[in-house]
């Protein structure tokens, strides 16, 4: 570890005791306890979202649309919305329509990841996804993780992303030594191994010189399910572990049991599964005949460079073209659904 980093650990140890936070203190013992059982590092892959700066009122970048798309061109179609409806809905003029909708059109044909309208630079920016894991498999929500005021079951909304406003500046954030050794460790990671193609083994160990900062998003929550190789995703990432045993739940009540065509004598067995995990209250784990599903806690890094938030690598693969996604909309906010 060099001088530097030693003194930037020192002086975030001293802030925590000057601030005698007892919480903190427990959660920075609770990092540093996961740490030790769950010692690896298990990477799923790249993630996508929309980062926006206003520099004349704040110069800092900030999420716009939460990093959990799983290709660029969802994350672009996000922002294409975002800039409709925002011509829709809150342009105060004829002219800041007619910008906005310029930018509609270019996201309408191009993949763009990077436009300013109207003084505000949009980027589409790429994160990667990272959990915890030991040799009974990957880490579960820890006890100071942060769950909602109201611990319902039943589908709602769900509560408001923390990565919307997030700022994204490894200088900015006000982290504990744990998480800034984190980000020390992670400075130097790269896709490695012959399971990455050539291009994105050098598209990653590019970005650590070109975008050397590590900023850690908010943390997530997923439901995974064990198989022979190991534990893969189901379904997407939820910002607290309630959210994500609410899926589960959800799941074994009726979104698997079709999407599953799940026959009629098993549907017993996850019903009967199902409201065991419900009533446990906070179960991060479930048995369903031989299913084995855990609630996991996801983290993911992304990098900066002197200007701001890495935007997607030519390696990073999208599914689908730029497509027309609204109704053609003039400059007085009139909508033609013909067109």
């Amino acid at each position: 570890m060099d001088d530097d980093w030693k003194q930037q650990l020192d002086r975030l140890h001293a802030v925590m005791v000057e601030r005698d936070d007892p919480a903190a203190w427990v959660a920075e013992a609770d990092a540093i306890d996961a740490s030790l059982r769950y010692p690896h590092l298990a990477v799923r892959g790249p993630v996508f979202g929309v980062a926006a700066q206003d520099s004349r009122v704040d110069p800092h970048w900030r999420l716009l649309i939460e990093v959990g798309d799983g290709t660029p061109q969802q994350a672009r179609d996000a922002l294409h919305s975002y800039l409709w409806f925002k011509a829709k809905d809150e342009a105060g003029s004829r002219g800041e329509r007619r910008a906005l909708l310029a930018a509609v059109a270019v996201l309408e044909r191009e993949r763009a990841d990077e436009l300013e309208v109207l003084g505000v630079r949009y980027r589409v920016v790429r994160g990667d996804q990272f959990a915890r894991s030991a040799e009974d498999g990957l880490e579960p929500p820890r006890p100071t993780d942060r769950e909602p005021a109201d611990l319902s079951w039943d589908m709602g909304q769900l509560p408001a992303s923390p990565d919307i406003g997030y700022v994204l500046d490894p200088a900015y954030t006000d982290t504990g030594p744990a998480v800034a050794a984190l980000r020390l460790g992670l400075a130097p990671f790269a896709y490695a191994g012959a399971r990455f193609p050539d291009d994105v083994r050098e598209d990653s160990e590019r970005a650590v010189t070109t975008h050397p900062g590590i900023v850690l998003l908010p943390v997530g929550f997923g439901v995974t399910e064990h198989y022979d190789k190991g534990w893969r995703p189901r379904g997407s990432l939820m910002p607290t572990p309630h959210e994500a045993r609410r899926t589960l739940y959800l799941g074994m009540t009726d979104i698997w049991l079709r999407l599953r065509q799940i026959e009629d004598h098993e549907r017993e067995v996850y019903a009967a599964a199902a409201e065991e995990f419900r009533a446990a209250g906070r179960a991060n784990e479930v048995l369903v005949g031989e299913a084995r599903f855990r609630i996991c806690r996801i983290e993911r890094l992304m990098r900066t460079g002197p200007d701001g938030p890495e935007p997607p690598r030519p390696s990073d693969r999208d599914a689908y073209e730029p497509m027309k996604m609204h109704p053609t909309m003039d400059e007085d906010g009139n909508l033609d659904y013909d067109d």
